[in-house]
């Protein structure tokens, strides 16, 4: 039977670390255009105490998505024969966005700019973008192990790049929150019994798809029509703590596998207190009141949320032995899962090879 494996991975780190002091002098306002009466300095220790996020990191002003993302596929493709991809998949939601304009730039793809970058001349290795929110790259992951097992596909790269600190707002508090990183995993067909076992989708637009949008700057003064990622916060928390412990465990019930025999649950770092509350709730769900402490690895402390990018490389940095206390082993079982603009969910069941 044919099951896709990820056998390889990769990601970008940007180098520039920015600490939560960088935001003390920010001007902050409300989404009516006050100035809000709380000191930045209580701003950033709430955001701090609601996020756990410490510092984040972006990229150089020398530097754009694709750059992040073909650096990461470098990575992943050490030793493989890049000639031999039948796709490259790359999750992303704003193109490359420059440090001196906010449009973005979305042609060519920056899917084809990587597979350009990579120098693959082969013109059957099919190179698109997907933008489907922060679920981009396990989307991209979905669609990899459908191709495979349709026999479209024997070898897919999958990456997933973002430069939100690009397109956030200065003068909105959330800006705190958004990184820059890119991740790439190799899927590739195997004859075996381990691999992507389950996976859903779910996607709410009646009601939820302005949940995450884009819209101008809080700043009542700014000038120009640039527009910035804007996010309601509290309906995104309160939508993904009822919503994705729900996806997760219809999946784990489509791979025939119970809750406590999943060895790590990764989930896209957005809010730590939000990831804890949805792995609390999913554990409620099997009737179980404790969550193990190292079920779910997290990064966001240090890495700030890099939307599509979160995933990859918080599996690549396991992968590399590069994440203290964590490792994974062969026949494990993994849970991954995102929630994110759309709005959408997804999750999927991996047994390790």
């Amino acid at each position: 039977m044919i099951y896709s494996v990820m056998t390889t991975s990769g990601s970008f780190i940007p180098p520039v670390v920015v600490p939560n002091d960088h935001f003390l002098n920010n001007e902050f306002f409300d989404v009516d255009g006050n100035r809000y009466s709380k000191s930045n300095a209580e701003i950033v220790r709430k955001l701090f105490e609601i996020t756990g996020i410490r510092e984040r990191r972006y990229i150089t002003d020398d530097m754009t998505t694709s750059d992040m993302a073909h650096l990461a596929a470098e990575k992943a493709l050490a030793g493989v024969d890049r000639e031999s991809l039948d796709y490259i998949i790359v999750a992303q939601n704003f193109g490359d966005v420059r440090p001196d304009s906010r449009y973005t730039d979305m042609v060519p793809t920056i899917a084809a700019r990587v597979k350009h970058k990579l120098r693959i001349k082969n013109p059957y290795t099919v190179a698109f973008d997907l933008p489907f929110g922060c679920p981009g790259w396990l989307q991209g992951i979905i669609m990899a192990d459908t191709f495979i097992k349709a026999g479209q596909a024997k070898r897919i790269l999958v990456v997933g790049a973002e430069s939100l600190s690009r397109v956030s707002d200065p003068h909105d508090i959330d800006c705190m929150i958004f990184a820059d990183a890119a991740g790439a995993v190799l899927v590739e067909a195997a004859h075996q019994t381990s691999g992507i076992l389950a996976h859903m989708v779910r996607s709410d637009t009646y009601s939820d798809a302005y949940l995450l949008q884009m819209g101008r700057s809080y700043h009542p003064s700014h000038n120009g029509n640039d527009l910035f990622i804007k996010m309601n916060g509290h309906d995104i928390y309160r939508y993904a703590v009822k919503r994705v412990p729900e996806v997760v465990k219809l999946t784990l019930e489509k791979a025939g596998v119970e809750l406590a025999d999943v060895a790590k649950v990764l989930i896209h770092q957005a809010n730590e207190k939000m990831d804890k509350a949805i792995v609390k709730r999913l554990f409620k769900l099997y009737g179980m009141s404790e969550v193990p402490d190292d079920i779910m690895p997290m990064i966001i402390a240090w890495s700030g949320n890099s939307s599509v990018a979160t995933l990859p490389v918080i599996f690549d940095l396991i992968c590399r032995g590069q994440l203290d206390g964590h490792r994974l082993h062969s026949g494990q079982t993994v849970v991954f899962a995102s929630v994110g603009a759309g709005m959408n969910i997804n999750a999927m069941v991996y047994q390790m090879p």
